[in-house]
């Protein structure tokens, strides 16, 4: 009874009436236990006093010792650990008939087994144990065993896309976010510097400001002004028509609340915004999706120039990388608790703006600045320690 598995026999229960007896049993133990225990100690007893009976009768008082002995050997490999040790490695087999038999001695043993719980109970309070129902919801981590432990049965890739979900809650939005400084944005008052944007813009949204950096007013879709020019009426009044209004992201919301947000919103991307309302970055839905299901939509061109290998093993890279990503694709662990990007994560260890040819070494990485451009850094060279 102990060692079946909660959750297969919840999915019996539906279509098996053994099962679902069983899973009515286990919701009561001081019943199941109560009555297991009340005839496993009854019948052994009872077997106790029958064979010293019979010794005494057959061999005299002299023999009580020895057929003792013989007994608790039999009773030990007949009647406890062979049977214990087969319905342990097979408890369906023997739990779910037994549980017929098992519930008709409940029931007929009920008020001496509810005496005995009452009895145990105020002998665990003497001791100040309490009697609290122990919780059956399952943590994250237990879940994470679970599924790692469901290999023969979920592929590898469809295993790694449900720890995936269950890490979601666990990466917050400015994890995975478009750092502000990347972000390409547009002055509404500037005509000229729109159809400029809009001329050699590579991305699918421009952000929209009135007049300052900070004051964002929108966002405009690349795929609305290619409907203008479809339609013949573009202008700069009818493209900023369709600038829609921003959507604003607090930071420290996790992937997981964000994604029921954006469903709920019916939006593909927010500006992540700090407790001062300064916009740090963007997350963008597909982002989200890519941390479930692995990269997809993002040019692979792109990743190329970020992260080089070179021919002694060591990888040239832009600093500009996110750790999450950097950690993902070379197989490292370095820390995300106080910088999000490589170039973060140099300044923080150094606590100021280094020099070229400087190296330092975080955990198992070596890390050499290799390409430095006024006060920030343009090029690192990264070599993982065995």
């Amino acid at each position: 009874m102990m060692a079946l598995n909660r959750y297969r026999l919840k999915a019996l229960s539906k279509n098996n009436k053994n099962a679902k007896r069983t899973e009515r049993l286990l919701k009561n133990l001081d019943y199941l236990i109560g009555t297991i225990l009340l005839g496993n100690n009854f019948v052994n007893i009872f077997a106790a006093s029958i064979a010293t009976i019979l010794a005494i009768k057959l061999w005299g008082e002299g023999s009580v010792v020895l057929v003792s002995l013989a007994l608790t050997f039999v009773i030990l490999i007949f009647a406890e650990t062979t049977p214990k040790t087969f319905a342990a490695k097979n408890p369906e087999k023997i739990a779910l008939p037994a549980s017929f038999i098992i519930e008709l001695l409940i029931k007929l043993f009920k008020p001496f087994v509810w005496f005995i719980a009452q009895l145990s109970k105020f002998a665990l309070k003497f001791f100040g144990v309490h009697n609290q129902q122990q919780s059956s919801n399952i943590s994250s981590e237990e879940l994470r065993m679970v599924v790692g432990d469901a290999k023969p049965i979920i592929a590898s890739n469809y295993q790694k896309m449900l720890l995936n979900i269950i890490d979601l809650e666990k990466v917050k939005v400015e994890d995975i976010m478009i750092p502000r400084h990347e972000l390409i944005s547009v002055d509404i008052n500037d005509h000229r510097e729109i159809l400029s944007q809009l001329g050699r813009i590579q991305h699918t949204r421009l952000l929209t400001f009135d007049g300052s950096n900070d004051n964002i007013t929108g966002v405009l879709h690349m795929r609305d002004v290619a409907n203008l020019y479809a339609k013949g009426n573009f202008t700069i009044e009818n493209m900023l028509a369709l600038v829609r209004a921003p959507y604003f992201v607090p930071e420290g919301t996790s992937l997981a609340n964000q994604l029921e947000h954006f469903q709920a919103q019916k939006r593909r991307l927010g500006l992540v915004v700090d407790e001062y309302g300064e916009v740090r970055g963007m997350i963008v839905l597909e982002d989200i999706l890519e941390e479930i299901v692995g990269q997809f939509t993002s040019n692979q061109s792109e990743k190329i120039e970020e992260i080089s290998q070179q021919k002694d093993g060591s990888y040239l890279i832009d600093p500009k990388i996110s750790i999450r990503e950097l950690n993902a694709l070379l197989k490292i662990n370095l820390s995300v608790a106080y910088a999000k990007t490589l170039n973060g994560l140099i300044l923080e260890t150094l606590k100021s703006i280094p020099e070229r040819d400087i190296s330092l070494k975080i955990d198992n990485v070596l890390i050499e600045i290799v390409q430095i451009s006024g006060q920030t850094i343009k090029l690192v060279k990264l070599t993982k320690l065995n």
